[in-house]
């Protein structure tokens, strides 16, 4: 039959990604429809995100995921769907399977062991990749009997909402975006010590252990990236995503303004956690004197690629401060656009400037919602620095 987006059933589905590694990457996608069409939600624990671009292409539907230049392209025939997951904006071919079955409401399991391990808490992560190269993470999950659920924070940003369960003593988490698939697996070693798996995407893995520690921490966020001896200003001119000329700090627009130089990719789901909030500050606090520049660094080298993103990004989530299109999605080519930065560590790297135009502040990655007390902290640490700023004169 020929599919069209009145053909995905509203209600649950459960999409399951088929990792090349031989497990399941699971998630939950809710179909509703709203003047007339069909629409998805993302739904991972306390988060929905709108996919609500639903075409047909030849005998398939075609999904377009959010603001990603991602899709789930499927043949749907009633309440099952078969296809696969796309990346368009990688230089090689990206393309996950998938099936997917109407009214399964279960991410795993849909009678789960009880659950005699407890994950609650906070517990010291050290991730190890298949070369042997490690890095360091808290992770935090709240367990409720069989469900549980939290995230990962790294100093590069967080894996943003985790949602799973414990069945028996083994640990499932998963979470798809819309452009990352992440599943997180463990058992226990003993009362105090974990060993897991991570997969990510078509055939990402890497192994995790952890210990629980509730004193977990990561190194400072706002000492990670600084200025080079001998500088105490940035200075840069990129093309604005219009195409109607370049933005400067050293425009006039800014002089005598707090500035703050948003380091993002429209690729990067930190960095759209992170324009979540920035975006309703700007324009509530525009008038204090206020301005922010987002400097895109875009899978694409081009120009007319990359622009596009960053604008469908700004007209999603109502960004109305400036952006500009600055490099490729690569820290080192970030680092050399920025030359006055020791070095770009992540995307999003957020820059606080004084009306004076010294640099003040950099904060590195950047800990979402989805990591709970941690970004009511940033929220809190964020609110103080700007009312700081925008209290001085020049």
């Amino acid at each position: 039959m020929e599919a069209t987006n009145q053909t995905i059933k509203t209600g649950t589905w459960r999409v399951a990604l088929q990792h090349a590694g031989g497990v399941e990457i699971p998630f939950i996608m809710e179909a509703e429809t709203r003047n007339d069409s069909t629409i998805l939600y993302l739904v991972n624990g306390e988060e929905r995100i709108l996919v609500d671009e639903i075409t047909n292409v030849g005998d398939s539907v075609k999904i377009r995921l959010h603001i990603f230049d991602a899709d789930l392209i499927a043949k749907v025939d009633d309440g099952k769907m078969a296809g696969r997951f796309v990346r368009n904006d990688l230089s090689y071919p990206y393309s996950v399977p998938f099936t997917a079955e109407h009214g399964n409401t279960n991410r795993f399991k849909a009678d789960p062991a009880a659950a005699n391990y407890s994950y609650d808490g906070k517990w010291e992560v050290v991730f190890t990749d298949t070369t042997g190269n490690s890095y360091k993470a808290v992770g935090v999950f709240e367990q409720d009997n069989n469900k549980v659920t939290g995230t990962f924070l790294t100093e590069t940003g967080d894996y943003r909402y985790l949602d799973g369960q414990v069945d028996g003593d083994k640990l499932n988490l998963s979470t798809f975006d819309g452009n990352h698939a992440y599943l997180f697996t463990a058992t226990p070693e003993d009362e105090n010590t974990l060993k897991g798996n991570f997969y990510s995407g078509m055939n990402y893995t890497e192994t995790w252990t952890a210990k629980r520690n509730a004193n977990a921490a990561l190194a400072d966020a706002n000492k990670l990236t600084f200025l080079k001896p001998g500088y105490e200003k940035l200075d840069f001119t990129f093309p604005d995503i219009d195409g109607n000329g370049n933005i400067s700090l050293s425009d006039d627009k800014y002089k005598g303004k707090v500035v703050i130089v948003q380091l993002l990719g429209s690729w990067c789901p930190n960095c759209m956690d992170e324009t979540k909030f920035l975006a309703p500050y700007y324009d509530k606090n525009k008038a204090r004197g206020l301005e922010i520049i987002g400097l895109g660094f875009e899978r694409s080298p081009e120009f007319e690629k990359a622009a596009p993103r960053l604008q469908k990004m700004k007209d999603r989530m109502n960004v109305n401060y400036d952006l500009a299109v600055a490099g490729i999605s690569d820290k080192e080519a970030a680092a050399k656009a920025l030359p006055a930065l020791n070095h770009v560590l992540s995307f999003p790297t957020t820059i606080y400037i004084g009306r004076d135009g010294k640099v003040r502040k950099i904060h590195t990655g950047f800990s979402g919602p989805g990591t709970g007390k941690y970004y009511e902290d940033w929220v809190a640490d964020f609110n103080k620095t700007m009312d700081e700023l925008l209290a001085e004169k020049i």
